[in-house]
């Protein structure tokens, strides 16, 4: 009850773990107890003030990167513009240079934690602005290198990681210390080159940096899936990321770090010929605000193999209308498939511009391999070829993505199987599988426990998909491609 002597305690605790995490999410001041990240996460965030004060604006501060490094984001973007107008405050501010510094920080780390990488790059260049002091810069710098790197603005991320290191290093203050972001950012990098060996070194540091920290633990773990994925190692990178998205280690992980790993076991899957195992995973999967992992784009990869071209198009249409909004990531390898959806369709003149975009956001934001992943290698080299064949500056790197590009596709024969470009539904393949079981008709509608009619109905629907004209040809073929 307000005025009780509980509840004025309660407020004075949660103010000094305010002040008190606000001090050490900088270097050099020790780190954050885990017990206040707590408290301050299911904390209620403040209206903002008449005018902002350093006080104020570093209670904010530890709130907001509180609710990053405990995963508490139910809030989205929506909290960021409680305060905000873009990177400018809504209100009147009397702010030193180091508190409107830290400010911008956290305010980043939230986007970034979030999904929303643009806005955290953008509040990580402010927080650099600021920055007054080699911790405050410190800082600035790893939400900014996170940022940048999630937004696939690898040369960028790269310089700001860089730096940072550097800074850290010549400061000699305690590894503990290290910027969870930091190593996040230099995991992105080293999956833009296909850099397994950096990958492991970044999962390694994670777990000496914090040992006993179970989000970082389980961060260096996705971390390793996806350098699975990478050295081809499928069934173990399946495996351990399913183990890691059901286990009772989910519960002490951040949404972008699951989010991430529901990526990588679709990209798996798709690896092993199994699309719709790849859509029914990503299927109850939302995409956060800023598309830093976009679900659309992973979808593209199962229904581009299923030869559902029209669907691609019509799942990735608003992604594609928001393009000024959305991360350059993820819209990279988005524009890539639909030019090869759009070229089977017969849109030439359109896929070579979708496809000349994306090799031009690919050149532009330091040639990575990852937009490739998965996609059919002939069919993609060729209009990626058909794509740089007028364009001098693309025509110089096509090399490097005739070898990137090589890495991570997959053999084109795998593309448009009878069934894959058969397009059965769930029901369908159901129905399917119990004609190969050689069930009459009436068996199979007891079997589904539907009426025969629905039966007949869903077989002559499977018979028009795989183009044939009866049940012999039907399960000769099902039973060719199940062989």
């Amino acid at each position: 009850m307000p005025g009780t002597p509980a509840s004025i305690e309660a407020r004075a605790a949660l103010r000094a773990a305010a002040a008190t995490t606000a001090l050490r999410l900088l270097p050099g001041r020790g780190v954050p107890s885990a017990r206040h990240l707590a408290l301050l996460s299911e904390a209620e965030l403040p209206e903002a003030p008449a005018m902002w004060t350093d006080a104020a604006a570093l209670s904010l501060t530890a709130l907001l990167a509180a609710r990053a490094r405990r995963d508490a984001l139910a809030d989205g973007a929506a909290l960021v513009a409680r305060y905000f107008d873009d990177v400018r405050l809504i209100r009147p501010a009397s702010l030193s240079s180091g508190a409107r510094s830290q400010l911008c920080a956290s305010v980043g780390e939230y986007c970034n934690a979030i999904g929303w990488p643009q806005a955290g790059a953008r509040f990580g260049a402010e927080a650099l602005l600021f920055a007054d002091t080699d911790e405050t810069r410190y800082r600035a710098l790893s939400v900014s290198a996170l940022g940048h790197a999630l937004n696939g603005e690898y040369i960028t991320a790269e310089t700001a990681r860089a730096e940072a290191a550097e800074l850290f290093a010549a400061q000699g203050w305690a590894a503990p210390e290290t910027a969870y972001l930091l190593l996040l950012a230099e995991a992105l990098i080293a999956s833009s080159r296909l850099d397994v060996g950096r990958l492991l070194d970044a999962a390694s540091e994670m777990r000496r940096v914090q040992p006993d920290d179970p989000y970082w633990g389980y961060a260096a773990r996705a971390i390793e899936v996806m350098a699975m994925m990478f050295r081809r190692d499928l069934g173990a990178g399946r495996a351990e990321g399913r183990r890691l998205l059901h286990g009772s280690r989910r519960l002490s992980s951040h949404r972008m770090m699951r989010h991430f790993l529901v990526s990588v076991v679709s990209d798996i899957l798709v690896a092993q010929g199994e699309y719709r195992e790849a859509l029914a995973t990503l299927e109850p999967c939302e995409t956060p605000e800023g598309h830093g992992v976009c679900f659309s784009m992973q979808r593209s990869a199962a229904l581009l193999r299923l030869g559902r071209d029209r669907e691609l198009l019509l799942e990735t249409d608003a992604c594609v209308a928001s393009e000024a909004d959305h991360c350059l990531r993820t819209l990279t390898p988005l524009l890539v498939r639909r030019a090869l959806a759009l070229n089977r369709l017969g849109f030439a003149r359109r896929a070579h511009q979708s496809m000349e975009t994306a090799l031009r956001l690919i050149v532009r934001t330091g040639c990575s391999a990852t937009p490739f992943l998965m996609l059919p290698h002939e069919e993609t080299r060729a209009l990626m070829d058909a794509a740089a064949l007028e364009d001098p500056e693309l025509a110089d790197v096509l090399p490097y993505l005739h070898a990137a590009l090589a890495r991570v596709a997959t053999p084109d024969a795998e593309a448009h199987s009878p069934l894959s470009v058969a397009r059965l539904t769930p029901v369908e393949n159901a129905t399917a599988e119990l004609l190969l079981r050689s069930l009459s008709l009436t068996d199979i509608a007891r079997e589904r426990g539907v009426s025969l009619n629905t039966v007949k109905s869903q077989v002559r629907s499977i018979y028009h998909k795989l183009g044939v004209g009866g049940r012999a040809e039907a399960m000769e073929l099902l039973a060719a491609n199940d062989a």
